[in-house]
């Protein structure tokens, strides 16, 4: 029992009770699990169990005592400024119920390292489902624009429609989980950052995933969310290319996909980068209407970026008009055509050889960090 009380105050369990106090009628959705039950759900945490694995610790498929299938993510040992992390994520995800966000179920803190129970997405990362040969040849474009749009709506509810703004940082294929339904659901909020309502923009340390990471963001430590947007353009270029948002394989000047995206299109050789299969499916027109959306969403500035809601209207309009074709199209036409024709940026990152895309980077100044602009004003 000393030892269960010296672990839950080591992971935070008083400040996360303090915190939790100002959101009462939200906590009351959210249990504090036994370090008992994860064990039992989970089978002594047997390996047979893990269902993902990374910096920052691992995921267990478990079995609650109510047959409710879980997924218990187990961090690391835990040093202070991951127990901060660790909190901010509960008090994020208790503020949320959405459809395509993954629920929090509960929390346990009486273990050396504190667990985190969600709901159990059935079908893998949306990142395995493009970048797996096999997976990728199944996912056409009408499943590609319904998990666009899914993601689109999550991040568009956390930026306005919460108590308090959530700017997630961390947008990627790998944080974005799919259902049976192809359904998306966007996880992972440890880097999140509730917004206070009368602040716009934030001073924070850079955090977030090279390859989905705002150069703005990087070049001045303000986080609005429009830093969001950026990485959900990087998401779309993925989802239309099925490419991965940095790679080594590729040549030099084509390693980050945001810049070989953007300068695809403005050289008009978007259709010659698109995933083949979903130009085969006949959708070329679309697809070009998706892809300048996702341009708009990469734009250097923030302040030229759409929001998210903006961003989620757009994508669901052109879904309608594939069902209804015949159907305001010139008004539409014209209209596009006048937002999307304004010029894009982009922008180079030197980094380390060694770097994947799925590595976090945190750092406190962007000294170490080379910003080339690119030649032709991108």
């Amino acid at each position: 029992m000393r030892l269960k009380e010296k672990f839950f105050q080591q992971n935070g369990g008083l400040l996360l009770k303090q915190q939790l106090s100002n959101h009462q009628n939200s906590f009351e959705k959210t249990k504090i699990f036994t370090a008992e039950e994860l064990k039992k759900a989970t089978n002594n945490y047997d390996e047979s169990r893990v269902i993902g694995q990374g910096g920052f610790g691992t995921v267990y498929k478990g079995v609650l005592s109510d047959n409710r299938v879980v997924a218990i993510k187990k961090s690391k040992i835990a040093d202070q400024s991951q127990i901060e992390q660790f909190i901010n994520e509960v008090l994020v995800l208790t503020q949320i119920r959405h459809r395509n966000v993954v629920q929090l179920f509960g929390c346990c803190l009486e273990t050396e390292v504190p667990l985190l129970v969600y709901e159990f997405i059935t079908n893998g990362t949306l990142y395995e489902h493009i970048h797996d040969k096999d997976q990728a040849s199944l996912l056409s474009w009408e499943k590609r624009l319904k998990i666009t749009i899914d993601s689109a709506e999550a991040l568009a509810y956390l930026h306005s429609a919460t108590s308090m703004p959530i700017i997630h940082r961390d947008v990627k294929t790998t944080n974005i989980l799919l259902d049976d339904n192809y359904t998306a659901k966007v996880s992972d909020f440890g880097a999140s950052r509730l917004v206070p309502l009368d602040q716009t923009q934030l001073n924070t340390l850079v955090q977030g995933t090279l390859g989905y990471l705002d150069p703005e963001y990087m070049q001045t430590s303000q986080l609005t969310e429009k830093s969001d947007v950026y990485s959900f353009g990087v998401v779309m270029a993925e989802l239309l290319t099925g490419k991965k948002a940095l790679s080594f394989d590729r040549p030099e000047s084509d390693r980050n996909l945001a810049i070989y995206f953007v300068t695809a299109i403005k050289e008009d050789r978007l259709v010659q980068i698109l995933e083949e299969h979903i130009v085969n499916e006949g959708n070329i027109e679309q697809l070009k209407e998706v892809a300048n959306l996702a341009k708009r969403c990469l734009r250097l500035r923030g302040e030229d970026r759409p929001s998210m809601k903006e961003v989620a209207t757009e994508l669901e309009r052109l879904r309608s008009l594939e069902k209804h074709p015949s159907e305001n199209i010139d008004v539409y036409a014209k209209k596009t055509e006048y937002l999307l024709n304004a010029t894009s940026h982009s922008f180079n990152i030197d980094v380390a050889t060694g770097c994947s895309t799925s590595s976090t980077i945190e750092y406190d100044s962007m000294k170490d960090q080379i910003l080339k602009p690119v030649d032709d004003g991108r």
